[in-house]
């Protein structure tokens, strides 16, 4: 009898260290509704990111190394968008197996502490098999209108937006990722990295009880309706996750949950930001959960009509003002 009670005990220690540790780090600050002036603003925002979700989501669809034509489609859109905002786009460029890819570069110079630098990060490529609508073009979408928003803003931390190639598979988890050769670069030369942002599938929200899933544990401590974005970092980037939550939760009312979890638990790490990981940086992913949500996660059906436009815009105008506040008041 002892020993089951000293066992019961245990677990509850080691659930109560998971969750103070892992799970709580929302800030208690008080929200408020955007104000008409805003929500203007997110209804055109809103157009706008529509805009381009259907260009690489439609009209471009499928691109990868398997389809180079449409990943070169994809590239060319992202750097005349941002030439057509007005914005300096640069390169860099390498080769997997002969062929040569590329990501895309635009900087906000900081005014006060230019030498600290957020990286706001979102890959290009889709899976095979899937127009990559929501993954990723939610957040190719969100990285073309950020850049556009913020390009006259006061900032005191450098930003930089980099368009990714290659974080599907078969490159994941490779040096042939576009983020890793960034990430690996950016460390060699010294630069001093303070936060990575990754947006990654960030367009799907639904009000219905049992659309969210977790691995374990998460799913005793998260709600099981999937209508919030998700902040998620590793256990180095902890005090990023609760300083991205303070701005998001300042800058709108849309739902957020945050985690700072082990990378050996399925999903903390599938994107871009595991490349910072990597190299030491702080990095935190921004998501609807994707295949823990998204019925069309890597799917023929990841189409534009499947993003719930409303709330995506509502979570991106969100996103873009976290964004702002990290590097103007971190």
């Amino acid at each position: 009898m002892w020993i089951l009670l000293a066992g019961l005990a245990l677990v509850g220690v080691l659930f109560f260290l998971a969750y103070r540790i892992m799970i709580d780090v929302k800030p208690r600050i008080g929200r408020t509704a955007p104000a008409g002036s805003r929500q203007s603003e997110i209804e055109a925002l809103q157009v706008r990111l529509m805009e381009h979700v259907r260009v690489l989501g439609s009209t471009i669809g499928e691109r990868h190394l398997g389809r180079k034509e449409a990943l070169r489609a994809a590239a060319d859109y992202i750097r005349k968008t941002w030439n057509r905002y007005g914005l300096l786009v640069s390169e860099e460029h390498f080769e997997v197996g002969g062929q040569p890819v590329t990501n895309l570069i635009v900087e906000r110079p900081g005014s006060v502490r230019p030498e600290e630098i957020v990286v706001v990060g979102a890959h290009y490529d889709s899976a095979p098999g899937t127009p990559g609508a929501n993954d990723n073009g939610t957040g190719v979408a969100l990285l073309l209108e950020m850049a556009r928003t913020l390009k006259d803003a006061p900032v005191a931390r450098t930003i930089r937006y980099a368009a990714f190639v290659n974080e599907e598979p078969p490159y994941f988890f490779s040096e042939n990722m576009g983020s890793r050769v960034h990430a690996r670069g950016a460390r060699s030369r010294g630069e001093n990295i303070v936060a990575m942002i990754s947006l990654e599938t960030i367009g799907y929200y639904s009000t219905t009880p049992g659309t969210q899933r977790y691995p374990f544990p998460f799913g005793f401590f998260y709600p099981h309706t999937g209508d919030f974005l998700a902040v998620v970092g590793n256990l180095r980037s902890r005090a990023l996750v609760v300083d991205f939550l303070r701005h998001f939760m300042t800058a709108t009312d849309f739902a957020v949950e945050g985690a700072a979890a082990f990378e050996w638990i399925p999903g903390i790490n599938w994107s871009d930001h595991w490349s910072f990981w990597t190299v030491g940086y702080p990095a935190v992913m921004l998501t609807d959960t994707a295949p823990f949500r998204y019925p069309h996660y890597h799917g023929a059906r990841d189409l534009p009509e499947q993003v719930v436009a409303p709330d995506f815009a509502r979570a991106s105008h969100g996103i873009i003002g976290a964004v702002r506040g990290l590097a103007t008041n971190p």
